[in-house]
């Protein structure tokens, strides 16, 4: 017990310190975006690899999410006697909250561990120690195509999510408890607006760049040789997964405050 307490300390200092060290990559992948040359190829190269991975698990997830929610938001309409505004409810969720988080999840569990899992490997082969040895800058080369590859795909997966979502919802909402197809999409325009898109869109951007961030950074940093390559692929992702809640409650919580309700 003394021996833990005594690390706790040590491990918190460790754990601040690679946190800082992220942060200062995250800084310098965006300014490295403003330098040419522009690596278009492996842009392209990236983001087609991170979409064929993504684009199917998102479709198959965001079908389930649209569907509990407007089940649930059905059932609470109707024991409120609201049943008017479940549609609007709906989207409101799967739109606002829903989308972001799943493109997400997807993109950091498939294309993110990818990312993560490519660069770890180049580095216990030392491809990157021979990079900065020649003068080539592996941020700029490798870590930054990723990145924008990573926030492209999550802003096309975010609007199929939505799209897929609010399907979903439709097809339970009327088909399975029995709603009135007009009433449902009659109610979009009763509480919907478009900067809840707006903020959905840009929320796919903050994700999708904190996904690519945090996997380029921990496959830069292996330790341990071919283990540390899988250890550090599962702390990205785990990492990206509890970046992503907290990053989505402060932005959820500044959007409510700076942006009215429709009707208020």
């Amino acid at each position: 017990m003394t021996t833990f307490l005594s690390e706790a300390p040590q491990k918190a200092a460790n754990g601040l310190r690679e946190f800082g060290r992220m942060c200062a990559m995250g800084l310098d992948v965006l300014l490295a975006m403003l330098r040419r040359p522009y690596q278009v190829r492996e842009f392209v190269l990236q983001f087609w690899f991170i979409a064929s991975v993504s684009i199917t698990p998102a479709i198959l997830v965001s079908i389930p999410f649209g569907a509990v929610i407007s089940l649930q938001l059905g059932s609470l309409t109707s024991q409120i006697g609201a049943q008017q505004f479940n549609g609007a409810a709906s989207v409101l969720a799967v739109v606002q909250q829903a989308s972001p988080i799943v493109t997400t999840l997807i993109i950091a569990g498939a294309g993110g561990s990818a990312i993560c899992a490519d660069l770890g490997a180049r580095s216990i082969r030392e491809e990157i120690a021979a990079m900065e040895v020649l003068g080539v800058s592996p941020i700029h080369r490798l870590v930054v195509p990723r990145v924008q590859a990573a926030v492209g795909v999550s802003v096309l997966l975010n609007g199929l999510v939505s799209v897929v979502g609010v399907l979903g919802g439709y097809f339970f909402g009327v088909i399975i408890q029995g709603g009135t197809p007009g009433a449902y999409l009659a109610s979009f325009n009763a509480l919907a607006q478009l900067p809840d898109l707006v903020v959905s869109s840009i929320k796919a951007v903050i994700f999708g760049y904190l996904a690519g961030v945090v996997a380029a950074y921990r496959g830069l940093n292996p330790k341990g040789g071919p283990k540390g390559v899988g250890d550090v692929v599962n702390q990205s992702v785990v990492i990206t997964f509890l970046l992503l809640f907290f990053v989505n409650t402060v932005l959820t919580a500044l959007y409510l405050q700076l942006v009215p309700a429709k009707g208020t």
